[in-house]
């Protein structure tokens, strides 16, 4: 696994490196939160841990861009001195995953890094593909032929759960339930105007394989409009 070390301290720094090393990791040293942020445009890791307190940004600023840019998909853990529980609830509600006070007891520090490793693997985020569509159910968003389709929350879900039943006739009634929930009070012609947005973001009317129909007096059924068209699998 390949770690990324944000820690201004040199030797805390190569302290972590050689325990993380010692349990059969890879690791890339940061001094800078300026610095990370370059790596990680084209490094991608499999975890990141940070100190609380850097010189141009603090810990919570880093795992708030993480989480805007990179996504949920990698964990996070911060390693720090600061042992305030204020400090501590900042940082898992801003996004990290567990949070070590220093000085690091390195037997404790692996067997951490172990356990969020198998928990994000077993629950690692499938990208869906279909046609040209790519749905990526982390960062929740579509693409079309690579390109990003700007949609709101409950575009996407009604979208997700389309491509996901494909062939499938849904009532208003039904979609309304399945999206909105099962006792909201809106009037099913919402999902009318969230039906005439998706056919026009997504351009399901055949140009990519895909057609999204409607029964009328009844409901909606998104159907490949091409026989030898892919089946949606997960990578």
């Amino acid at each position: 696994m390949l770690i990324a070390i944000v820690e201004d301290d040199v030797i805390q720094a190569d302290l972590l490196a050689l325990t993380l090393q010692s349990g059969g990791h890879h690791t890339q040293t940061f001094h800078t939160s300026l610095a990370f942020f370059e790596a990680i445009k084209t490094i991608q890791f499999d975890l990141f841990l940070l100190d609380w307190n850097l010189p141009d940004y603090s810990g919570g600023m880093i795992i708030k861009w993480v989480r805007e840019n990179i996504g949920w998909q990698t964990p996070i853990m911060v390693a720090t001195a600061i042992e305030d529980e204020s400090n501590i609830v900042a940082a898992l509600k801003t996004g990290a995953d567990d949070y070590l006070i220093k000085p690091i007891k390195s037997m404790e520090l692996l067997a951490r890094i172990e356990v969020l490793l198998r928990r994000f693997k077993s629950v690692a985020p499938q990208v869906l593909h279909l046609g040209n569509f790519e749905i990526d159910t982390s960062q929740r968003l579509i693409r079309i032929a690579g390109k990003e389709i700007e949609m709101t929350q409950k575009e996407y879900d009604l979208a997700l759960f389309l491509f996901q039943h494909p062939g499938k006739l849904f009532s208003r009634m039904n979609l309304l339930e399945q999206i909105w929930g099962l006792k909201v009070e809106i009037d099913t012609r919402t999902v009318d105007t969230h039906i005439s947005r998706l056919r026009r973001k997504l351009a399901l009317d055949g140009t990519h394989q895909w057609q999204l129909t409607s029964v009328y007096g009844y409901g909606y059924r998104l159907e490949s409009v091409n026989l030898s068209a892919p089946v949606a699998q997960a990578s």
